[in-house]
């Protein structure tokens, strides 16, 4: 992630702009990030680009049209649909600590479920009976915990998961775009998540889902939670790749055991012996997540009456930070302030020495 936020659009038509920009062929959200740093606003990266592609070799480049982005944004409207951008107080904090967050992402639902503590849950299409049985006790037993339950929506271990988690909460993460339920079988649970929980993508609406879109969506489905709990998945899997991603973003790494003749599971046992925290129950994922999760409870209460006395932030992050790691946006949930505001003095505090920077988007107080 680069050191500060951009600011975020103040009105419809700065949103096109970005919506455009990120719509444009051969920009990702780093590269967004890099052009709206270099140009100041996405209206004069845009105008930037076809002289910047001539001068890279490609004479016929050309940026997203404007009828195909207020189309989009049309249909997103239509479909009660609202387009989060990064740094605006709505945006997801947790997506905004990773190097590629998404600039923009549609939302259907109840978006302050995203600012609740989340445990991403994946795992086999074909899952077996006891694993969806499994998925399910999980999802209840850490939504009565008080966590959201993160997934993609597939067939098996994600619809246990999802279906559990109605009531306490529940995010689906979509490949393609966030009116478009995939697949055609989990209709009528993507409608009752939109009701209830909250779903969202980074695709443009309307856009039906092919393979090489869910290792992009993968990494939204970790990135949202501060753990990922695997339960039956192939040694060759999506559910791998999101174990990855996860490993990549600092997050915690879960799987549940499985037998070593069952190859629905056999990654799952992959990732035990690689060093993934080994979980039967909601309980073991409560134990594993403690230190992340659990601790910071109390001194957080006691810190953000020290801040509304004093008003002093820096000295507040420091008192949040021990030398043991954590996700840089759950500061945004114990101190009052904006996100800028907070990476800014993270910022200088690392610049000081008094902070470090971990993969993933952690950080710590140097002891």
């Amino acid at each position: 992630m680069l050191d500060t936020l951009p600011n975020p659009p103040n009105d419809e038509a700065e949103a096109l702009h970005w919506l455009r920009l990120i719509r444009s062929p051969r920009v990702g959200p780093v590269s967004f990030r890099k052009l709206l740093a270099k140009f100041g606003s996405a209206r004069e990266a845009l105008d930037a680009l076809p002289e910047h592609a001539r001068s890279t070799g490609d004479p016929d480049y050309s940026v997203a049209s404007l009828r195909s982005v207020e189309t989009e944004y049309r249909t997103g409207v239509k479909a009660r649909a609202r387009l989060l951008a990064i740094g605006e107080d709505d945006y997801p904090h947790a997506l905004s600590t990773l190097h590629d967050a998404p600039p923009l992402i549609w939302a259907i639902g109840d978006v302050e479920l995203a600012k609740k503590p989340a445990i991403g849950l994946v795992g086999a299409r074909n899952a077996s009976a006891l694993g969806q049985r499994t998925a399910r006790a999980l999802a209840i037993g850490l939504g009565k915990a008080g966590h959201v339950i993160v997934s993609g929506l597939a067939r098996g271990i994600d619809t246990a998961a999802h279906s559990a988690s109605l009531e306490t909460g529940t995010i689906a993460v979509f490949a393609g775009g966030v009116d478009v339920h995939y697949p055609s079988e989990n209709s009528q649970l993507g409608e009752a998540i939109q009701k209830t929980g909250l779903c969202i993508s980074e695709a443009p609406m309307g856009l039906h889902p092919h393979a090489r879109h869910f290792p992009r969506r993968n990494r939204l489905i970790s990135g949202l939670a501060c753990g990922l709990v695997v339960v039956e998945a192939a040694t060759k899997s999506g559910s791998l790749i999101t174990a990855r991603d996860a490993l990549d973003q600092g997050r915690e790494v879960m799987a549940v055991p499985a037998h070593p003749f069952d190859s629905r599971a056999g990654g799952c046992n992959q990732l035990i012996r690689d060093g993934a925290t080994l979980v039967r129950n909601a309980e073991d994922v409560l134990c594993a997540l403690s230190s992340l999760v659990e601790a910071p409870t109390e001194p957080a209460k006691k810190e953000i009456a020290h801040i509304d006395d004093t008003g002093d932030l820096r000295t507040a992050i420091l008192s949040l930070l021990t030398s043991a790691p954590v996700d840089e946006y759950v500061l945004g949930e114990l101190v009052t302030a904006r996100p800028e505001q907070i990476a800014q003095n993270v910022t200088e505090l690392e610049l000081e020495g008094s902070v470090l920077r971990h993969p993933g988007g952690r950080i710590s107080r140097v002891a």
